[in-house]
């Protein structure tokens, strides 16, 4: 379902006559997560056809009995509608509708054919079994004591759930999030949203300010309410920290929240506005400073407090040598003769030579608390690496490695020998406090860390890691300065860099075998801001680097990765299901990660009697997908970015289960919204990853979006061919653009007003 259908309203010069009909939802052709318009097909009672009805939902699914009013239609193309102005749902009163409405997904612990089987043995009268003698169900075959437990135990949360659903779904919110309310808040539920709708977009995942006002809006609460309005302002910093920034100025937040705070009947001012900022300010739920400029800049405390910590830890580190103790930045030290000579004898021994880069490089870590190796691809980061890790353990160190992915760290065991972990193993993440084990007080065993991928480290990853380095250890981060920086907040390798505070060695020296890979060559045009050179495709391709043209239009691309995934990528031995990934630099539009994942699921996993799939919200998940998780989990130690492939849907137990690179995870249908298809994923997500194969769509559409490090970081993903998809004026667009958008953060400045 990757579009709604194409229907035009016709004009109707007469009232319509209201009327009422009931019948069994069959299924959604299609649903709108942001406007709840919904088309489904419905199954009335004694009807030989199914019903087409269309109106705004807030969450219907499969298997509901369905109490409708509204009107009749004739749509040009599509024939007879009902037109829904409002409805309610109904006890189901035939089998079918009973059989529908348990193996719906409703209630955990009855599936389809679990609801098959109490249905044909108790008939019209299941439901009042279930709600009065639910020990009968030991009557069905195959039901034993322990499900009869736990289907009473999720009929009576159903039950619970039901008051809260009813009164959440008169004010807009889908079934989804009203499970997601419940578990949060129980009982007390309905009070907390009465009192305080704003509460849900702080505590809930998925709801944001939008909902939340509009379920305000819905309960009476004025549009110039300090209440709505501090919840604006802190919405407006929320979303920019999706966007990378650590604050806002004052005058952007005010015209940001004036902008997301007005309506037709309501215009904020900056007169009213700043007050509240001040209050805001003295209450501790907002802290300011002010810049060079006096410009006043606005942070959430915890973004203040961490990346004013994180510059006073840097500063610490970076300011004393790991030999001597003594504060020097110099790459002068006493014992270099000492290293350069393990180095040569080092060298000689695997008949290997370093550049000279690479030499200073290993020299520098030899004596560094904290030093940055970075360089693009083809410049030797992983060998210098590799030999800096031989140093420390010549040195006698012991040494952890870690990246901020799961595949990161696996390509780092596989470049070094030793075991790696992700960042949140490393520190030992604890979900019941939310806090990491490794600390200040508790730091890490090794003396020696290296990090790579450092460009993905975010604010308070960061400092969380700084944080839990020993006084006497060494931090090694290596990293790519020239990709995308973080998907959280701040800048920390480029500020780090930039403060000219710590020692850093750029690998700039291209070796001769990796000249050969197209992919590396074009790369670095692109970082020099030239129009690559890239081959254009053909059946028998002779690089590893590819274009496409695809045609000027988007749907034309659709077409084009169609085809490649379907023809070319097969027969040069790559399987379209494990090796490639799209890569896109948006979301939205015909070749944006939305359609695409929709097109490619139907393409590379399309639907069959033996994979079970699940329809929630308008889109559906089947056995087999690839999908993304989309936020940090810390319960099941799943993180943002981090991709996998279902490979169970229980429909009894209203679980999905989903194999990552280090294991399998289970979702409860409610948690469904922090995974998605991963067919096609943006850039930014891809980072940290590499793909034998990558698909690179870019488009004059995606304007907004299109920058030199973001062409640059999608194209080096691919590990043995990239084919760029798109207009040779999209190509030159990206390369011209360089930091369309610079992140508001102050580390750099932190780091050189420190001694």
């Amino acid at each position: 379902m990757t579009t709604a259908p194409n229907q035009t309203h016709q004009q109707i010069n007469v009232t319509p006559k209201h009327e009422s009909i009931t019948g069994v939802v069959e299924r959604l052709t299609y649903y709108s997560e942001e406007s709840g318009y919904t088309v489904a097909r419905l199954q009335r009672p004694g009807a030989k056809e199914l019903t087409t009805i269309t109106g705004n939902f807030a969450d219907i699914q499969p298997g509901q009995t369905l109490q409708l009013t509204g009107f009749w239609r004739e749509h040009p193309q599509y024939g007879p509608q009902f037109q829904v102005i409002n409805y309610k749902e109904t006890k189901p009163a035939t089998l079918t509708g009973i059989e529908k409405y348990l193996g719906s997904g409703l209630i955990k612990g009855v599936g389809p054919v679990t609801a098959k089987r109490i249905v044909a043995h108790f008939g019209l009268e299941t439901l009042d079994i279930i709600e009065n003698q639910i020990e009968r169900l030991a009557e069905v075959n195959g039901i034993a004591k322990k499900r009869i437990n736990m289907i009473k135990s999720a009929w009576e949360t159903q039950k619970a759930i039901k008051e809260v659903m009813v009164f959440l779904q008169s004010h807009g919110v889908s079934t989804t999030y009203a499970v997601k309310i419940y578990k949060q808040y129980g009982d007390k539920a309905i009070a907390i949203v009465t009192n305080n709708p704003y509460q849900l977009a702080a505590d809930i995942y998925g709801i944001g300010f939008l909902t939340a006002d509009k379920i305000a809006r819905n309960l009476g609460v004025p549009p110039d309410s300090e209440f709505r309005y501090r919840a604006g302002i802190t919405h407006v910093l929320s979303e920019a920290a999706e966007d990378g920034h650590c604050y806002l100025p004052q005058p952007e937040l005010i015209q940001q929240a004036i902008k997301l705070l007005m309506s037709e009947s309501h215009q904020p001012t900056e007169q009213a506005l700043a007050p509240i900022i001040q209050k805001m300010t003295l209450a501790s739920e907002l802290v300011r400073e002010s810049a060079t400029d006096k410009t006043l800049l606005c942070y959430k405390p915890t973004f203040f407090y961490t990346e004013q910590n994180l510059a006073q830890l840097i500063s610490d580190c970076a300011g004393r040598s790991a030999l001597t103790g003594d504060r020097t930045l110099a790459p002068i030290n006493p014992d270099i003769p000492r290293v350069r000579s393990w180095i040569a004898r080092f060298t000689q021994a695997r008949k290997i030579e370093l550049s000279q880069q690479q030499q200073e490089a290993v020299e520098v870590a030899a004596y560094s608390r904290v030093m940055i190796l970075t360089g693009g691809p083809g410049c030797g980061k992983t060998f210098a690496t590799r030999t800096i890790v031989e140093l420390w353990k010549a040195m006698g160190k012991s040494i952890a490695l870690a990246a901020p992915t799961g595949r990161a760290a696996q390509r780092l065991s596989e470049m070094t020998g030793l075991e790696a972990k992700t960042i949140h193993r490393l520190l030992e993440f604890d979900p019941r406090t939310m806090s990491f084990k490794r600390d200040e007080k508790n730091p890490l065993p090794q003396k020696a860390l290296v990090v790579d991928e450092a460009s993905m480290l975010d604010l308070f990853l960061a400092y969380s890691l700084i944080k839990a380095l020993p006084e006497d250890g060494q931090l090694l981060l290596v990293g790519d300065i020239d990709q995308l920086p973080s998907v959280g907040p701040g800048n920390v390798l480029a500020d780090s860099i930039n403060s000219g505070k710590v020692n850093v060695v750029r690998l700039t020296q291209v070796f001769r075998q990796a000249q050969s890979s197209r992919i590396i060559t074009a790369a670095h045009q692109i970082n020099r801001g030239q129009y690559p050179t890239i081959e254009p495709i053909s059946d028998t391709p002779q690089t590893d680097c590819l274009w496409h043209g695809g045609g000027h239009q988007p749907e034309h691309g659709v077409q084009a990765i169609c085809e490649l995934i379907d023809g070319l990528i097969p027969s040069l031995g790559f399987n379209p299901i494990t090796d490639v990934q799209v890569l896109s630099p948006m979301s939205r539009g015909l070749v944006g990660t939305r359609n695409l994942n929709q097109v490619l699921q139907q393409l590379i996993n399309p639907p069959s009697p033996e994979k079970v799939e699940i329809t929630r919200g308008g889109s559906t998940l089947r056995v087999g997908d690839k999908v993304i998780q989309q936020t940090n989990d810390y319960n099941r130690e799943v993180f943002n970015g981090d991709v996998g492939f279902i490979t169970k849907i229980d429909t009894e137990e209203q679980e999905v289960s989903v194999q990552y690179a280090e294991r399998e995870v289970n979702y409860d249908y409610a948690d469904l919204n922090e995974i998605a298809l991963a067919w096609s994923v943006t850039i930014h997500k891809s980072q940290g990853s590499e793909y034998p194969v990558v698909i690179l769509p870019l488009y004059t559409q995606h304007y907004m979006m299109l920058s030199r490090n973001l062409f640059y970081t999608g194209l080096t993903r691919a590990k043995k061919l990239a084919i760029v998809i798109g207009s040779k004026k999209a190509i030159g667009m990206a390369v011209r653009s360089v930091n369309k958008q610079q992140r508001y953060t102050q580390l750099a400045k932190r780091l050189g007003t420190n001694p």
